[in-house]
């Protein structure tokens, strides 16, 4: 099948749906938990993607930190975090994420990046720091990364393995048949990979789907199974909204009664949790994690 027409421009579907309604507190905890992130001088994709679950999240004392800059060397088709050439390095972000951590009162933190294809090991080393970082000011707080495909270096993603995340995530974000448009640097088999080597590890493993962006049902269901046989612990499945205007368009607007449906058929394939609904992200309830206890495939 060849690769869909994607189109940039406004999305032309109407008004969104109520399902995707939300208003995002700005005062109260959440505005004390905003000043310390920018105290710290440091970024989260709680803000840098404009996630429609961050006063919940934060309420819940769970918050994902963006390191490495918030420059990206890739050009995805859905992401707002800003394309081009990085920052310079900062080797002492991982002090501040723990110390934000800290400061935070964060019972779980989610750790992410921004692509650094242009350092040697992608990054790595500064991944391996910050959890470190973390666990050492703040025992006790489980801590999930979400990683990049570290351009398929086994090297570059055992520095992070070895450090043991309470969690291993990898978004495949979308069907391999829509790659070019969505994710033009990235390679669909070599996140597979990723997942199977993490697993391998003995790591808990999760990955994660945005709908809307023109895959379809069939397809959805198919990169469920292929997460499956590549030992994928945890899903989750979420709707695509576009950033602007430059960004891919929003395809569809997928029904909660859709994503209940994935859910089932997720859950039935063998994922351990799944999160399926019109506003969840890579980091939502990230900290129910814990309550899983071992988790194996």
């Amino acid at each position: 099948m060849p690769a869909a027409p994607l189109k940039r421009g406004k999305t032309s579907l109407g008004p969104r749906p109520s399902w995707l309604r939300v208003t995002t507190p700005t005062h109260g905890r959440v505005a004390e938990l905003d000043e310390i992130v920018q105290r710290e001088h440091l970024h989260t994709v709680c803000e840098s993607a404009a996630c429609p679950n961050r006063g919940e999240c934060w309420m819940r004392g769970t918050a994902t930190f963006m390191i490495l800059g918030n420059v990206c060397t890739r050009s995805c088709g859905f992401c707002n975090v800003l394309a081009g050439r990085p920052t310079k390095l900062d080797l002492d972000e991982p002090r501040r994420v723990a110390q934000a951590v800290r400061s935070m009162g964060l019972k779980f933190a989610v750790v992410t990046s921004v692509n650094r294809d242009e350092l040697a090991d992608g990054g790595a080393s500064v991944w391996a720091e910050t959890i470190r970082r973390i666990r050492v000011l703040n025992p006790g707080c489980g801590v999930e990364v979400l990683i990049p495909d570290f351009k398929g270096n086994n090297a570059a993603q055992d520095v992070v393995f070895r450090e043991r995340p309470d969690v291993l995530n990898h978004n495949v974000e979308t069907a391999p048949r829509l790659y070019l448009p969505v994710r033009p640097q990235a390679n669909f088999q070599q996140s597979l990979e990723l997942l199977q080597r993490a697993k391998d590890a003995g790591l808990t493993t999760k990955s994660g789907m945005m709908l809307g962006i023109g895959e379809t049902d069939e397809e959805v269901i198919d990169v469920m199974r292929a997460l499956r046989a590549h030992g994928c612990d945890i899903l989750t499945l979420g709707q695509y909204l576009q950033p602007t205007p430059k960004h891919l368009q929003v395809d569809r607007y997928v029904t909660p009664a859709q994503f209940d449906a994935f859910k089932c058929e997720a859950l039935a394939l063998g994922f351990k949790k799944v999160d399926s609904g019109p506003l969840v992200r890579s980091s939502y309830h990230a900290e129910e994690v814990q309550t899983l206890g071992p988790v194996a495939s």
